[in-house]
């Protein structure tokens, strides 16, 4: 059955009429990023089924249906639950995958929850998957699975850096070396073949997801689109907690009337994209015909500074400057900056909103929690 729709795509919209209306479970869809991708599906025409389990470490300590979720249908359960997900995927044709535990967390000791929730929650969704005849995933990925990114040595070529040591870190050396010379090294731009290389606790349980979604997608000729997201903001961030991202605890001080706090010299390199062209990527995604496995960065392709994003929010807040600290933490990694060319190339997506705009509106938006 096709379905008139209006499809949000390279900051513009347009109308198509030759795509598929479609019944999509969004897990986690409560949450930051997936209550945007359900607004954005109702809106271009899906039905969307939402399933959350709200955990506070996510939402705060506001309890209940957010009131942003009005008109959607919303299942309040655990992904980990194999019954409830058997319910929860009649008659669904697809499943936008967002749930998970997000950030560095605190710990060696969050390990057991990170893995629990993040890869035994997605084991147990592609079982209940393949019993309920589903045969199309869009996982919500990292940028975290490619570690340190990309990177070249003026002596030795491209170069993948050994972990940042914590005697550099402490003298103000942030960029890594190179293992040959020792010489620092200069970021490039990293395509999806690059190789994996994470660095935390978080980074492996995405990896692990994507390593299970294409085993899934194989065992079954089913398909997958792994989101690999870089740094998303946007209106509903969770307010600063230890899982939060750094626009969102940024914005945290700021609300506080405190200054941003930036790590190490602020001059690492990110590349920020809008939470609605993230949605606008899962459409996308929902889009692509044939199976197997493919990951896309989602990206806008114009890297920032963390001072630069710092600098912006306290201007248009009205806030104190933020404060460069020199702190760091060891799971933290220096340049990630993606290309976005893949997904403009095979999924017809392009991030629309610039960075100054986005931050503009993020700013003043409503956080959660």
């Amino acid at each position: 059955m096709t379905v008139l729709q209006r499809v949000a795509f390279a900051g513009h919209v347009e109308d198509r009429e030759d795509l598929i209306q479609m019944r999509v479970l969004v897990t986690g869809g409560a949450g930051f990023v997936g209550s945007h991708v359900a607004d954005l599906l109702a809106g271009s025409g899906h039905e969307v089924r939402l399933l959350d389990t709200l955990l506070p470490a996510a939402h705060g300590d506001a309890a209940g249906r957010p009131e942003y979720l009005a008109g959607h249908e919303l299942i309040d359960g655990d992904v980990r639950d194999p019954d409830l997900l058997d319910r929860a995927l009649r008659g669904v044709d697809a499943v936008c995958h967002q749930a998970a535990m997000v950030g560095l967390g605190v710990g060696v000791s969050d390990m057991p929850e990170y893995v629990s929730h993040n890869d035994l929650g997605t084991a147990t969704l592609l079982a209940a998957m393949e019993r309920a005849g589903v045969a199309q995933l869009v996982l919500a990925s990292s940028m975290v699975v490619y570690g340190e990114g990309r990177y070249t040595c003026a002596r030795h070529g491209a170069i993948r850096p050994s972990p940042r040591t914590a005697e550099d870190l402490h003298g103000g050396i942030f960029d890594p070396r190179c293992p040959h010379c020792d010489g620092l090294l200069e970021p490039e731009t990293v395509p999806e073949d690059a190789a994996p290389d994470p660095r935390n606790t978080y980074a492996a349980t995405k990896l692990a997801q994507e390593h299970l979604a294409a085993a899934w997608a194989r065992h079954t000729r089913g398909s997958t689109v792994a989101l690999r997201y870089h740094n998303v903001y946007g209106p509903r961030m969770p307010r600063d907690t230890p899982y939060a991202g750094v626009a969102s605890i940024f914005r945290s001080s700021l609300v506080r009337g405190q200054p941003p706090q930036v790590f190490e010299d602020g001059a690492q390199r990110r590349d920020f994209v809008h939470v609605r062209d993230v949605a606008a990527a899962n459409l996308a995604a929902l889009q692509r015909a044939g199976d197997g496995f493919e990951a896309y960065n989602v990206c806008s392709g114009q890297p920032h500074t963390i001072a630069d994003m710092a600098a912006r929010l306290a201007a248009v807040a009205g806030g104190p400057d933020p404060v460069v600290t020199g702190q760091f933490r060891l799971g933290d990694v220096r340049h990630v900056v993606a290309s976005p060319q893949r997904a403009r190339d095979e999924l017809g997506y392009q991030a629309g909103i610039g960075f100054d705009e986005g931050m503009a509106e993020f700013a003043t938006a409503p956080l959660r929690g």
